[in-house]
């Protein structure tokens, strides 16, 4: 009877833990279950609406395009490109599940183990993340945490994550959320991506890693910068080692293939932190720049917000081809770098005051000059921003400080004053290189100076120089279009015109070749002579050259005086070839143009550029000056092109100097390329002392030629074949061979270079 009674009581007592138990767990499942449709509802913070789960915001770079499909480079904050899961390597993929994941493909979001340890993490006060899934983490990238927290923030930013990351799961594949995430971490070395790592660190697609490229780069994502390879090798190398012992473990490689890869070293020599100061086209992507900026400034999005060139992603396809450009770079290092320049420096070796030349109270003036360049100095700049006194900053100028000079042997470390810095670098010779496709409008390759890490000025587009002798073909234009021809005559004599102001202008010449005989339109300027285009600049006045270069492209400012016919005028690279590409063209200017496309991040065109045109002068004027051209590389000024560089085929082309040698300029014009070439100081006061090398046929007319060796060489690859240029197919009733009475005047002399 008691025991009978002690059954029932213990019945009732086992009844109520299991109605206890099960209420309970229903109580704790509703609970969990509001919770989550709380967190989901954003009653504990705002959570990602779906369509931003479907457009997850990121910063992405802005990438830009050669016209033959290569990564020239980017703007960005953060250095990140997305790519698709196609476009990855199934070693990175195997890498990534293996040490981060290892059942991603059999969970829905969230890993119950992951669970446990992330709970032992925020109980323990450690907070290492307890193994998080690779979905998770995707959701803490795509909308991250705050930078501080309390244990319980902690603790609902969690429940959070796992909520996005279950939305994750449901509204893309495993492997659109593999790509995700690649596209969201850091590698460090400015590299957000795993496309823009690749690149940085290997030089190579995503689609090119090998198994221990791809364990480098997931070793890395653990603390970019403590297991830097550049930084740190061996922490680097061994923590590879570890990611490639996780591939063995899950079978994504044989235990063969481990025990050769981890005795592998990290082959860093394809590093490259990519920056607008290294790579192809440094100046043409910071002009770029600024172009985009104000493009992004006038065109708006959907939303009416402005596009951001750093942030959202866009795609700039330009007309740059990379092995023209390529070539155009080498060519300004052989020339200049290897023969120029250190002819430049033993021309002014021990010479007082190098290497400037004032014709008066020339100490004073040379301090002007280095006090004006210390002025737009940052490191001026940063002291007037913080209070110092304009001879404090002067007195910091002339203190040593330990710094890396440029030199074309590479940096130097050094110990100068900034002062004598300033100096040191005036010794440099600059240049601008511009090459453009004379149909299309396409500029090909574009060298704004020797080294944009340590001369930011653009001398293709941003810096004006006079131009010298160039400018002349613009003269004679205007005399063939006015019905003269190349066999025209003129008396070489010396004009002297009256001026307005009661002065005169009588021009000089720099020789004193058939003085007093008569001689042909087509052999003046061939060999530059200046009283014949004294002469023509009489007949039709400054105002009507001025016309015809403004038809021809020009929009710089030029002064309607007699001396623009000897290139007082100055003007900039990109106008002169632009000019120049005229006559390649039958007549019509067409407008140089750098970009042709711009794309979102989407790949919907915003804008498609097509370069201007319009008939400057007529086709059979074109053609004369071709003609005439030619004659300055057959026996005149720039005749060294066929005896000193061996070129054969068809050449236009015309050199240039200006007064005191500052500045040297080539222009050479073939059927598919026009390129200009400048060379000169980044002062007009310092220079060569002689003609001889200062003339623009020794200073810019080589590099012009070595480039052009190169493209031709490289035909199959360039597409510029030599050719002869295109005849009219109307008749030409016109003779270029100007009397044969007078061939022994146009012989040429390969020994005699000089120009004015």
């Amino acid at each position: 009877m008691g025991s009978g009674k002690k059954r029932t009581i213990s019945t009732k007592k086992s009844k109520r833990f299991i109605w206890g138990f099960w209420l309970s767990y229903f109580l704790g499942l509703i609970l969990v279950i509001l919770l989550f449709i709380s967190i989901g509802s954003g009653m504990f913070g705002k959570m990602p609406s779906f369509q931003e789960l479907e457009n997850p915001e990121s910063n992405q770079a802005t990438e830009i395009f050669s016209s033959d499909g290569k990564l020239l480079g980017k703007y960005y904050v953060e250095n990140r490109s997305n790519i698709h899961y196609q476009d990855l390597s199934p070693n990175i993929v195997n890498a990534l599940i293996a040490t981060e994941d290892a059942r991603f493909e059999s969970h829905s979001g969230i890993d119950f183990k992951a669970t446990l340890r992330m709970f032992y993490g925020i109980l323990s006060g450690t907070d290492k993340g307890g193994g998080s899934t690779i979905t998770q983490q995707l959701a803490k990238n795509l909308f991250p945490r705050k930078p501080r927290y309390t244990k319980l923030e902690l603790g609902v930013m969690k429940l959070k994550e796992w909520v996005t990351a279950v939305k994750l799961e449901r509204n893309y594949s495993k492997q659109e959320i593999l790509a995700m995430y690649l596209n969201t971490v850091d590698f460090g070395s400015m590299s957000f991506g795993i496309k823009s790592a690749a690149k940085t660190y290997f030089n190579k697609t995503p689609a090119q890693l090998n198994p221990e490229e791809a364990a480098l780069l997931i070793g890395i994502l653990k603390a970019p910068s403590f297991f830097s390879p550049v930084r740190n090798p061996d922490r680097a190398w061994g923590r590879r080692n570890i990611v490639l012992k996780q591939m063995e473990k899950y079978g994504y490689i044989s235990r063969i293939e481990y025990d050769t890869l981890r005795d592998f070293p990290i082959d860093m020599s394809n590093y490259r932190i990519q920056d607008h100061t290294t790579g192809l086209a440094t100046y043409f992507r910071e002009y770029l720049r600024m172009y985009l900026t104000e493009w992004c400034h006038s065109h708006s999005k959907e939303d009416g917000i402005p596009y951001n060139l750093y942030r959202d992603g866009l795609k700039i396809y330009t007309t740059i081809n990379t092995i023209l450009q390529g070539y155009a770079e080498e060519a300004v290092r052989e020339y200049i770098g290897k023969e120029l320049q250190p002819s430049f420096f033993n021309h002014w070796k021990g010479q007082r005051n190098a290497p400037f030349v004032f014709e008066e109270n020339e100490r004073e003036e040379i301090q002007k000059l280095l006090t004006s360049a210390m002025r737009r100095t940052d490191r001026y700049y940063r002291m007037k921003k913080e209070g110092y006194s304009e001879d404090e900053i002067y007195q910091n100028f002339k203190q040593p400080v330990k710094m890396k000079v440029f030199s074309w042997n590479g940096p130097i470390d050094t110990i100068l004053t900034p002062m004598d810095s300033i100096r040191y670098y005036k010794f440099f010779l600059q240049t601008g290189v511009m090459s453009m496709d004379p149909h299309t409008g396409y500029i090909r390759a574009y060298v704004g100076g020797i080294d944009n890490k340590y001369f930011q000025y653009d001398h293709v587009i941003i810096s004006k120089r006079q131009v010298g002798s160039t400018f002349k073909p613009f003269l004679y234009t205007l005399a063939i279009q006015e019905g003269e021809t190349p066999c025209t005559r003129y008396p070489n004599v010396q004009p002297v015109i009256e001026l307005s102001n009661g002065d005169k202008w009588a021009p000089e010449n720099s020789d004193d070749k058939l003085i007093g005989e008569e001689v042909t339109l087509k052999w003046a300027l061939a060999n530059s002579n200046n009283w014949i285009s004294g002469q023509l600049m009489k007949k039709y006045s400054p105002q009507d050259v001025i016309t015809i270069t403004r038809k021809m492209g020009v929009t710089s400012y030029i002064p309607p005086v007699y001396s623009i016919a000897l290139g007082s005028a100055d003007l900039s690279l990109y106008e002169m070839v632009g000019a120049m590409s005229t006559f390649a063209n039958k007549g019509q200017w067409i407008e140089p143009i750098f970009v042709t496309r711009i794309e979102d991040k989407f790949g919907n065109v915003l804008e498609q550029i097509v370069p201007k045109q319009q008939e400057a002068i007529s086709e059979k004027t074109a053609y004369l000056m071709i003609e005439m051209l030619k004659g300055v590389v057959e026996y005149g000024t720039s005749v060294r092109l066929k005896y000193k560089y061996g070129f054969t085929n068809e050449i236009a082309g015309k050199t240039g100097t200006t007064q005191n040698q500052s500045d040297g300029w080539f222009m050479g014009i073939t059927p598919d390329l026009v390129t200009g070439v400048w060379v000169g100081c980044e002062d007009r006061a310092a220079h060569f002392r002689t003609l001889t090398l200062g003339q623009g046929a020794n200073m810019a007319l080589p590099v012009w030629a070595i480039y052009m060796q190169k493209v031709y060489a490289d035909s199959v690859n360039t597409g510029i074949y030599k050719r002869d240029f295109t005849r009219p197919n109307f008749k030409i009733d016109v003779t270029f061979n100007c009397d044969s009475l007078r061939l022994s005047v146009d012989k040429p002399d390969k020994n005699k270079f000089d120009e004015f």
